[in-house]
């Protein structure tokens, strides 16, 4: 089992006790508000912190301008992320004039990269604490030591990280959950900054995680997700994270996802799970990033293109109406217009519900950040451009066969574009949006496709008698 050190028992009751001091000081935030960027991990990273911060003594406010401490949970992945997150923090510098006992905490990705902890507390000394990844347990001494002492804080520990147990969390939401089995990656695709700030690959073991699944499931989970960043090489890859599958499905919660995987590690038995399990639900993200094996070969993805066509033979053979997602990166560094076809053309064939797709962005630190790159900016936007337009055709097709299909569905919430209507997804992972009301959130209902957009689907409910 690779397992990484577990942050002792003793440190955890040391920060629970740092929440109880924050908590009986008089002059103390009370209201907070939380500014989630970036992946799944981070919305789980910011349960935590929700908890931790309501540990202290303070509520949720949902208005940022109104409350007493804001906290930025951070993403690096991408350089519009970095600037969108830098550009929000010198906001708050005007806000902070209005409101001087305001407290500003920045944490997550980007703090963690190399230097930007020391070039943060220069350049921006109105931040009252700036703390990493791997030291987001402390919280509750770093907020008590600049409540108590008023002075910032600036602290990142350069080191791969540990897993922590016990946090305290507040759940976004009860009937669907996020649950992290392993933190970290070892994979170093040159393009990537995720080893450099999440640390390498640690899990969590197979008790802690079936222990928080089961206590959900009690707790009114309809559905989990099992999070890491690299999901298939959990407990140190081959088949032990289909194992904790299969112990997982056995807990009787309805619903079980997961991502993301990397298709170097999907193994059979992975594969296979998805034929086999009742609870998991047909639906994989396995970002394949490009079509061209040359390309494939600079990221260090360490598969071609073949590879990856032949899992997706395997996964459709043993649950034929599997709903498969991807990401894909335009615009590599040397990117041929001949290899962009390439990637058009897996595209094409392998035909994903939905892809995410991105215009390279340069990561400093990273291998990728230091190749050659002399195709224009112009030309990038030109092939992204035709990758959307194709994927979003193929997106519409999928769509449109899921019209006359009866789903079950597990309503979310209700419809940001009608007050009337609620919505939920399939276990394809297809969003529906159906006449409803409110008090329909959490439930299972059936509904009938009638129609498809392009990126939703419409319906209505099919009731009992029907």
């Amino acid at each position: 089992m690779k397992e990484r050190p577990i942050v002792s028992e003793q440190e955890m009751q040391r920060q629970r006790e740092y929440m109880v001091r924050v908590r009986a000081l008089e002059k103390r935030p009370k209201r907070y508000h939380i500014v989630t960027m970036g992946c799944q991990m981070n919305e789980r990273d910011s349960e935590s912190i929700a908890g931790m911060l309501s540990a202290m003594g303070m509520v949720n406010e949902p208005v940022r301008e109104q409350a007493d401490l804001i906290l930025y949970n951070t993403c690096c992945v991408r350089e519009n992320a970095e600037n969108k997150a830098l550009g929000n923090v010198i906001w708050l510098k005007e806000l902070k004039k209005d409101k001087p006992d305001l407290m500003i905490c920045v944490g997550g990705c980007m703090t963690q990269e190399k230097g930007m902890a020391a070039m943060m507390k220069k350049r921006y000394p109105f931040i009252d604490l700036v703390y990493g990844t791997h030291n987001l347990y402390k919280l509750p001494e770093y907020v008590y030591r600049v409540l108590t002492e008023g002075e910032p804080i600036a602290e990142v520990m350069d080191i791969d990280g540990e897993v922590v147990e016990g946090m305290p969390e507040a759940r976004r939401c009860r009937f669907n959950a996020f649950v992290n089995i392993m933190y970290g990656c070892d994979n170093f695709c040159t393009y990537c900054i995720v080893p450099y700030v999440r640390g390498r690959e640690r899990s969590r073991t197979p008790e802690a995680v079936l222990e928080e699944c089961a206590r959900l499931r009690d707790d009114g989970a309809q559905e989990i997700m099992l999070l890491g960043q690299n999901v298939n090489s959990y407990g140190g890859g081959g088949a032990r994270f289909a194992e904790l599958l299969y112990r997982v499905d056995q807990l009787g919660i309805p619903r079980i996802r997961f991502m993301t995987s990397h298709p170097k590690d999907l193994s059979d038995e992975l594969i296979n799970a998805f034929g086999e399990l009742k609870h998991l639900m047909p639906q994989l993200h396995l970002p394949v990033q490009a079509g061209s094996n040359e390309v494939l070969r600079r990221m260090n993805r360490r598969y071609t293109r073949e590879h990856y066509v032949a899992l997706v033979g395997k996964l459709r053979k043993v649950c034929p109406d599997i709903g498969l997602t991807s990401d894909i990166i335009v615009g590599f560094p040397g990117e041929t217009l001949e290899q962009f076809e390439e990637t058009m053309s897996l595209v094409r064939e392998v035909r994903f519900d939905a892809a995410y797709t991105f215009i390279y962005s340069p990561r400093a630190g990273t291998r990728a950040a230091e190749y050659p790159d002399d195709t224009p900016y112009e030309v990038k936007s030109e092939r992204i451009q035709r990758l959307i337009d194709l994927q979003q055709a193929i997106s519409l097709e999928v769509l449109e066969k899921q019209v006359g299909k009866r789903e079950r569905v597990l309503v979310e919430a209700v419809s940001t574009r009608d007050s009337m209507s609620v919505g939920g997804k399939t276990p394809r992972g297809h969003m529906v949006n159906f006449p409803g009301e409110a008090s329909l959130i959490g439930q299972f209902v059936d509904v009938e496709i009638t129609s498809a957009g392009r990126n939703t689907l419409r319906g209505r409910q099919i009731m009992t008698e029907e």
